[in-house]
């Protein structure tokens, strides 16, 4: 198995970087579209268990837009052959005092690279 080609590195690095943006800028219809649409997609949040598409777009509309600026770091993308990928990374909030950690599990589907499970959490 190839691990971390150039090319899908920079594919998945791309998608990552424009879930980062819809993110805080609360892109509601990005940040849906990147989840795989199926009731196997998964999404662990700070104080959530959501199984299936359905309740991530569920949760997703039901979110406040305020403060959800935040700064990454420490971000590692590691790909597995062409279709399979992960991406964890570190965030800061400015009104939060501890800082989090984000994981994200992507697959390549007929439509294209999709967040497939996803865990969020606070350090500390």
């Amino acid at each position: 198995m190839d691990i971390n080609l150039p090319e899908v590195v920079a594919e998945v690095t791309a998608h990552f970087q424009r879930y980062e943006t819809a993110l805080v800028t609360n892109d509601i219809a990005t940040l849906n579209a990147l989840f795989w649409n199926n009731t196997l997609t998964l999404r662990y949040g700070l104080n959530e268990n959501l199984y299936g598409h359905a309740a991530i777009v569920g949760f997703r509309a039901a979110r406040s837009p305020v403060g959800l600026a935040r700064t990454t770091s420490n971000t590692m993308i590691t790909t597995y052959g062409r279709d399979f990928a992960t991406a964890n990374t570190e965030f800061r909030r400015p009104q939060v005092e501890r800082g989090g950690r984000q994981s994200q599990t992507w697959a390549r589907m007929p439509e294209g690279w999709r967040i497939v499970s996803a865990h969020v959490s606070l350090i500390g």
